[in-house]
């Protein structure tokens, strides 16, 4: 097992990301970052380093095989997420694909729940019965987690739908990855919003490979400019700097709330680690192209960066936040640990509503079959 890296080590090993003294990014100056306190800041910050940890958490867990199945971290996208999803007010919506910890943890989730999801445990938050790629929050408005590629896309234009049917002013971000892209529902889905005029922000991570295929070799054209085949509005940012993600996608959101446009965003970002923990890391990309990201854009190093510029953050608090992400995690994998597994009796459980409601059933027959 390799060596748990302190926060002092990464800063080390991570070269400061050009133009990015005081003043120097155009993007902290944004309406929306501009308002931000020292304690908000603070907190972006901290969500991203409480994103990384849990997934370094889980993949030492995975290595130990207490978890089964598949895996996808979200290591090296944090600011995706956090970006995002910092923006939400009360009736916006997330949902998102197979790779959803860091939008569990960015609307809010407790890590506790989440992690025993990852171990199959009852106290999971979708008791133990999803794993990896299905968290669920609905009293946080995050609607999965998703294994279907782009299959959770028809879903957020049914969440903009609602927003827009019940007169709620809000959104739904759509998340999604590049290689989802060429999907036909996603493209039923681009119809219906531009058609309907519905509230929906369509988000494409973009970490440039569809599994193992690069987009180079998997998409023609700009990804994000297809929106102008259904005359709908479209961006693009770099997933790296938080800064600009918030200030890309509150124009989007701002417009879709206030106006019920739809718009699809693209954000350039990037993966450590292989598709899921199954599949290798270096096998259709060299390490010098991993690790040059890691020295130059790693998300939670370049908001360090600025935020020292701006005497928000020093070493000591870095430490700080970093430590207490560290026993965050590893008090989420004891939990998990302590957990119990369901029964056999808890898979016929949260299937039907008339089984979970027995007093209020009206169909006739049997629900479930030997």
């Amino acid at each position: 097992m390799t060596k748990k890296p302190t926060a002092t080590a990464e800063k080390k090993a991570a070269s400061p990301a050009p133009g990015k003294a005081k003043g120097a990014n155009p993007h902290a100056q944004a309406p929306i970052n501009a308002k931000l306190s020292r304690d908000a800041k603070i907190e972006l910050h901290r969500k991203m380093v409480r994103i990384r940890r849990f997934e370094e958490r889980s993949l030492r867990a995975y290595q130990a095989k207490k978890i089964g199945g598949f895996l996808h971290l979200y290591i090296g996208q944090e600011a995706v997420a956090v970006g995002c999803c910092s923006l939400m007010g009360k009736n916006d919506h997330v949902i998102t694909a197979y790779r959803d910890h860091g939008h569990a943890i960015a609307v809010g989730m407790d890590t506790k729940p989440l992690m025993a999801e990852l171990y199959g445990k009852a106290t999971g938050c979708s008791k133990g019965k999803g794993g990896s790629m299905h968290y669920f929050a609905p009293d946080k408005n995050f609607w999965g987690g998703h294994g279907i590629v782009g299959g959770q896309i028809p879903l957020g234009v049914g969440l903009a739908y609602g927003v827009k049917y019940k007169g709620l002013k809000g959104a739904a971000m759509a998340f999604m990855g590049d290689g989802a892209v060429n999907q036909g529902a996603v493209h039923e889905a681009y119809n219906l919003a531009a058609l309907w005029n519905l509230p929906c922000v369509f988000v494409i991570e973009n970490n440039g490979y569809s599994m193992g295929t690069s987009q180079a070799r998997s998409s023609a054209g700009e990804l994000a400019k297809r929106a102008e085949g259904y005359h709908m509005a479209w961006g693009q940012c770099s997933g790296h700097d938080l800064y600009e993600v918030r200030a890309t996608m509150d124009k989007f959101l701002t417009e879709a709330r206030e106006k019920h446009k739809p718009a699809v965003v693209e954000i350039v970002t990037y993966r450590y680690r292989g598709h899921s923990v199954a599949d290798p890391d270096n096998t259709y990309r060299s390490k010098q192209e991993i690790e040059e990201y890691r020295k130059t854009k790693d998300p939670i190093q370049v908001f360090q960066n600025q935020l020292m510029a701006e005497g928000v953050l020093d070493e000591a608090l870095i430490e700080k936040i970093d430590a207490e992400a560290r026993a965050e995690a590893d008090t989420a994998a004891d939990f998990s640990e302590a957990s119990p597994f369901p029964t056999p009796d808890d898979i016929q459980k949260d299937v039907y509503w008339e089984t979970d409601n027995p007093s209020e059933r009206k169909s006739q027959g049997r629900l479930f079959f030997d």
